[in-house]
């Protein structure tokens, strides 16, 4: 799983030298984000199940066609779907968290998620409205602390703009 560590130890080693000073200040400032990251990481997945559903819920509030006959919506078995594909993404979004880089949203998530979404009629705008959503209704300190909400909020501007 790929993080800023391991993306700056294989590239020094790829280079056949050793990490840079730069190269270290990167580690050094993923290290001390850590706290931060680890705290969002912890609050979602304390409250998920309620972040996925409120996500869900304000992309169908937002595109309620998609629940006409032929969208994407359109039986609850495809409702369910979309809601589980909105949990999945909050999962990869808590990994990445963990882990301190976006390794587990570019492997698990976002590689060929347009294309997919594509082929099976699904809109990606509507899986961008879930997700802003959650961003602007993080509300600091009740939710996570500043530095948390930073990093959580990062996190889902990374996949909103990957899959925008």
């Amino acid at each position: 799983m790929k993080s800023v560590i391991t993306t700056i130890i294989s590239a020094a080693d790829a280079a056949g030298r050793f990490p840079s000073s730069s190269d270290l200040e990167s580690v050094q400032g993923n290290i001390q984000r850590a706290a931060a990251r680890l705290e969002a990481a912890e609050k979602l997945a304390g409250n998920h199940e309620a972040v996925v559903k409120e996500a869900g819920d304000a992309c169908f509030a937002k595109y309620s066609y998609l629940k006409n006959s032929g969208e994407a919506g359109d039986s609850q078995e495809k409702i369910n779907k979309c809601y589980r594909d909105i949990d999945h993404y909050m999962r990869l979004i808590n990994y990445s968290l963990v882990v301190g880089g976006a390794g587990p949203l570019d492997e698990w998530g976002i590689a060929g998620a347009r294309e997919v979404y594509r082929a099976l009629n699904l809109p990606a705008a509507s899986y961008v409205a879930a997700f802003a959503f959650t961003r602007d209704r993080l509300c600091i300190p009740r939710d996570m602390s500043a530095q948390a909400g930073v990093e959580y909020t990062a996190a889902l501007d990374y996949v909103i703009n990957s899959l925008s």
